[in-house]
């Protein structure tokens, strides 16, 4: 079975970014960014992927693959 996984761990690691630095700078809730960083969502919230592509300097696609379960 195939998901949808986003990519925020390797981009952080790439980054050298904590959880605590991403949540202040996007103004989320780190049970909310927990939910996304996990691959645990069943919808992503608009304007929090064009906060994500804002701050990472990337595009839709960068943010996400496919893999298998």
């Amino acid at each position: 079975m195939k998901y949808l996984h986003i990519r925020l761990e390797e981009l952080m690691k790439e980054r050298g970014l904590t959880k605590k630095k991403v949540c202040s700078a996007l103004e989320v809730e780190r049970t909310n960014f927990n939910r996304y960083y996990r691959d645990e969502f069943q919808r992503i919230d608009a304007n929090f992927l064009l906060k994500l592509c804002e701050y990472f300097d990337c595009e839709v696609g960068d943010l996400f693959e496919i893999r298998e379960q």
